[in-house]
């Protein structure tokens, strides 16, 4: 195995960074898809709503999560780059696995994640297709 280098963990920076826009974006948009269910059930308090809300904020919890596990593997990489450079180099190990850990379950939960989008989608998809 070859020696961690102050490269290695800093090459992840720009994958996180651009996974953490994406994450945000998702976050965003469900806010604002909430507030406009919510300004509808107020008007009208339709059971379909309700399962719309629920659905939304399952998503929404699951995008906390990928977002806290995105950023605390970004945390340890900057971690691991601060024990490289104290010569830490075994625990620096240990450390970047871990970040490496925390990153495939944040990519995990956005698998769990767009499994139920699609879900919801295919809901309207067989309304339309209904009528």
């Amino acid at each position: 195995m070859e020696t961690l280098t102050l490269t290695t963990p800093a090459l992840l920076f720009s994958a996180i960074s651009l996974i953490m826009l994406a994450y945000t974006n998702r976050f965003l948009v469900y806010a604002a898809t909430i507030r406009s269910l919510h300004a509808k059930y107020v008007k009208n308090k339709d059971n379909v709503l309700m399962a719309q809300i629920q659905n939304i904020k399952k998503r929404l919890y699951l995008t906390r999560s990928m977002q806290i596990l995105g950023i605390s593997s970004l945390l340890l990489c900057v971690l691991t780059m601060f024990l490289i450079y104290i010569e830490q180099h075994t625990i620096a190990v240990w450390v970047f696995g871990l970040a490496l850990i925390l990153l495939i379950l944040s990519l995990a939960f956005l698998i769990w994640e767009i499994q139920i989008s699609v879900k919801a989608l295919e809901h309207h998809i067989s309304d339309i297709e209904g009528h």
